[in-house]
C-alpha cells in the first residue's frame, strides 16, 4: 500500500461528525505529514466543508451505493475512515471495497448486528490479507475495549497474574447528534435487533457454558456497588461495548495472549451522592420508557420532530462543556486490584468520538509495524486487538487521560 495516493480518506465528511473529523485532521494531520482527502456523495457540500475549514485537500465523490465509485476511492488510500451512518445502510460497499483492495478501515458504528455480518463475510479474507477492518472506534467502544485491555495487561505485566474480571463505570455529560439517533432508530427497525441480547454476539465461538453466560448477563436494574460505595445502573451502551470487549478477549485467546481463565466484563453508569440510589433508579426507568417509546410507531411519530435530525447536533458550547469519565476496576485471580481511567473534556458522542476515530485512523496510517500482532495481522478486529497500545499512546499525546494504577 506504499504506492497509494493518500494515507487516509475521510468519508462522510459533510455530516455532523464528519465535519468535526475534517477539522481534527486539519489541526493534527499536517504536523505528521499525512496525505489525506475528504469524500462523500455531494461535491458542492464537500467543497464547502473544505473551504470552511480552510484546508487544501482533494475532494473525492462517490455515493455509498455506487460500488464502482467506492472502489475507486478505496484503491487510492491506505486507510478509509467513515462517519456516514446508519452503517447498515451506508457502510456495506465501503467495507467490501476495503477488503477487496486491502485498505484498512475504521468507523464509529455501534450497530453490533451489522458488525456481526462483517465478521461472517470478511473475517477469513481480511485475516489472510492482513487487512484491518475495525468498526466501533468512537465512544462506542474505545473506552470500554481499550481500557479493559490496558487493565488486563497491567495486571499481567506488572503483577504477573491473570485477570478474572473487569468492571467499567461511566459518567458523562453531553448530547446526541441526529446521525447517532438515526442509526439507533434504524437498528430498532432492523431484523437483527433481536440479536443484540446475545452477550457473545461478536465472539468467534458459539459454544458457551451456562456459568459463562451467567457471568456475562446484562444488568437490568440499579444496584449498590460496594467497590465504589455508591449506586450504579445499567449503561445504555453496554449492549454494544460488552460485546466488543468479549470479542477482544476471544481473539486474544485464539492468539495465545489470553486475558485470564473465566474472564468476565461488565459496565455501568455511576452516580455520585447525594441520592445516588434515586438518580440510578430514575435514569434506568426514564431510559426504559424512552426506548420503549421509540419502538412504538405512534409514540415515535410524536418524538421524532423534537429530536435532532440527521446532519444536526448540539451547539459548539454544549460540545465544549461536555465530558466523560470511564473508571475501570480490574480484579486478578488472586484478588488484587488495579484501576484504570480514561477521561477527557468534550462531548463524548462528538468531541471524544472524533478524537477516538481520528487517532485510530492515524495509528493505522503512521505506525503499522507497532500495531498488535505486527503489520500482517488482519481481520474484523476491535480497538484493543487492532490498535492496542499504539492508540493508547496517541490518545495520551492528544490530551486524553489514559492511565492504569494500583488500587488504593
Amino acid at each position: 500500500m506504499s504506492d497509494r495516493v493518500y494515507d487516509v480518506v475521510l468519508y462522510g465528511a459533510t455530516g455532523f461528525v464528519g465535519k468535526q473529523t475534517v477539522q481534527y485532521f486539519a489541526r493534527h494531520a499536517s504536523a505528521e505529514q499525512v496525505r489525506w482527502a475528504i469524500a462523500g456523495r455531494n461535491r458542492q457540500k464537500l467543497e464547502a466543508v473544505r473551504d470552511q475549514v480552510g484546508v487544501g485537500v482533494d475532494v473525492l465523490v462517490a455515493d455509498s451505493q455506487d460500488q464502482q465509485a467506492i472502489d475507486a476511492i478505496a484503491s487510492q488510500t491506505r486507510v478509509l475512515l467513515t462517519t456516514a451512518g446508519p452503517f447498515a445502510l451506508y457502510g456495506n460497499a465501503l467495507v467490501a471495497a476495503c477488503v477487496r483492495f486491502r485498505t484498512h478501515y475504521v468507523d464509529i458504528t455501534g450497530e453490533t448486528p451489522w458488525v456481526k455480518t462483517l465478521i461472517d463475510r470478511y473475517q477469513t479474507q481480511a485475516a489472510a490479507d492482513g487487512t484491518r477492518i475495525i468498526p466501533c472506534c468512537g465512544f462506542d467502544s474505545v473506552p470500554s475495549d481499550l481500557g479493559t485491555y490496558l487493565v488486563v495487561r497491567h495486571l499481567q505485566r506488572e503483577l504477573g497474574v491473570p485477570c478474572k474480571q473487569v468492571n467499567a463505570y461511566f459518567q458523562a455529560v453531553g448530547s446526541f447528534n441526529g446521525g447517532t439517533l438515526a442509526s439507533a432508530l434504524n437498528l430498532f427497525d432492523s431484523p437483527g435487533a433481536a440479536q443484540m441480547s446475545d452477550p457473545f454476539l461478536l465472539s468467534p465461538s458459539t459454544s458457551h457454558t451456562q456459568a459463562e453466560i451467567d457471568r456475562n448477563r446484562d444488568p437490568q436494574t440499579p444496584s449498590f456497588d460496594a467497590e465504589l460505595n455508591t449506586w450504579v445502573a445499567p449503561f445504555f451502551m453496554g449492549l454494544v461495548n460488552t460485546r466488543v470487549v468479549r470479542r477482544s478477549r476471544a481473539l486474544y485467546q485464539e492468539w495465545q495472549e489470553p486475558y485470564g481463565p473465566d474472564f468476565s466484563y461488565q459496565e455501568y453508569l455511576k452516580f455520585d451522592e447525594p441520592l445516588s440510589w434515586l438518580k440510578a433508579t430514575g435514569v434506568t426507568a426514564g431510559l426504559a420508557l424512552f426506548v420503549a417509546g421509540l419502538q412504538q410507531p405512534q409514540m415515535r411519530s410524536l418524538l421524532q420532530p423534537i429530536l435532532p435530525q440527521p446532519g444536526s447536533g448540539p451547539s459548539e458550547q454544549t460540545m465544549n462543556e461536555g465530558w466523560f469519565s470511564c473508571e475501570l476496576v480490574g480484579t486478578a485471580l488472586d484478588g488484587r486490584k488495579v484501576r484504570g481511567l480514561i477521561q477527557d473534556q468534550g462531548d463524548p458522542g462528538n468531541r471524544a468520538t472524533v478524537k477516538f476515530v481520528s487517532e485510530s485512523a492515524l495509528s493505522l496510517a503512521l505506525q503499522p509495524d507497532e500495531l498488535p500482532g505486527g503489520r500482517m495481522r488482519g481481520g474484523v478486529l476491535t480497538p484493543a486487538t487492532g490498535l492496542g497500545d499504539v492508540l493508547a499512546e496517541r490518545l495520551r499525546r492528544a490530551g486524553m487521560t489514559v492511565a492504569v494504577s494500583p488500587s488504593s
